[in-house]
């Protein structure tokens, strides 16, 4: 992961950051309740590079991004901007 500045990220160190989306019963709740989505990422990723790397990776607009360190992996929990927008975007990954 570079230091580069997050607006200007590639498909490639996105991916990096973003591994993949992380969906249980209780995750995919707040989808419908709170417009959020969940997602394992990198240990040393920073809130910014998650919702630069969610505008590269997904075309999607987050407005904060809250982390917690578990077993399975650093999860983050991405609010979005659009009414909708998690389960817009939910629906393009097939979780719903």
């Amino acid at each position: 992961m570079s230091n580069k500045n997050p607006k200007s990220l590639s498909l490639e160190e996105a991916s990096q950051i973003i591994l993949r989306p992380y969906i249980t019963e209780k995750t995919y709740n707040l989808i419908d309740k709170e417009n959020k989505v969940t997602f394992i990422v990198n240990e040393k990723a920073t809130k910014t590079q998650i919702l630069a790397s969610l505008r590269v990776m997904y075309e999607a607009e987050g407005s904060e991004v809250n982390t917690v360190r578990t077993i399975s992996g650093k999860k983050a929990f991405v609010k979005f901007v659009r009414d909708q927008g998690a389960r817009d975007l939910a629906t393009r990954l097939g979780l719903v």
